[in-house]
């Protein structure tokens, strides 16, 4: 991988240049370490979600139907309000593939107990069953990574992905995964 973050790239002839002129020649080292990076983002992202993509296929769903049953899995009770301020998606892009969760069962919607126009969001035993299906594919794939990684590499991972969150969301996230430890080593 060093020599994969080591190799230089040229810049494309519709990359924007800073104000002034040509970029310095450290930037343009930066920006291959990092377009290095996003690269294997990508191709790290295209296979850990090919294997849930497979599975949801059988059933006539995609990505976001997988991200509304693994919260609401997660997360039993979850008010649609929560659910979107979670996914940051729009209440219209969310009622789509609600629905579509709703009726074909893997997913119901109770009234909340003091406010019952409140619509509290449920797994039905379907939808617990294919989420649980979904998190043992990618749980694998992440299982089989950790044990190739060295402890520090592990532990540098997770500190990786929590920095990739914008700063004014970490809190959030902290709360929200229950690990108020989270991305506070070494700081």
């Amino acid at each position: 991988m060093s020599e994969l973050l080591e190799r230089k790239i040229a810049p494309t002839a519709n990359a924007p240049v800073p104000p002034g002129g040509a970029r310095p020649a450290r930037r343009l080292e930066e920006d291959a370490e990092a377009l290095d990076l996003v690269e294997l983002f990508f191709f790290a992202y295209r296979d850990f979600v090919g294997d849930a993509d497979r599975l949801l296929e059988n059933y006539g769903f995609g990505r976001a139907h997988h991200r509304v049953l693994h919260f609401v899995s997660r997360r039993p009770g979850l008010t649609i309000a929560a659910l979107l301020d979670i996914l940051k998606i729009t209440k219209q892009s969310l009622n789509r593939v609600l629905k579509q969760l709703l009726d074909a069962g893997f997913v119901e919607a109770r009234a909340g107990a003091v406010d019952r126009r409140q619509r509290l969001l449920y797994p039905t035993p379907a939808g617990a069953q294919l989420a649980r299906e979904l998190a043992a594919l990618q749980s694998e794939r992440f299982r089989r990574v950790m044990e190739e990684l060295a402890s520090p590499a592990r532990e540098a991972a997770a500190e990786f992905l929590f920095a990739m969150i914008d700063k004014d969301e970490r809190e959030r996230v902290r709360a929200l995964l229950g690990r108020p430890d989270l991305g506070r080593e070494g700081r």
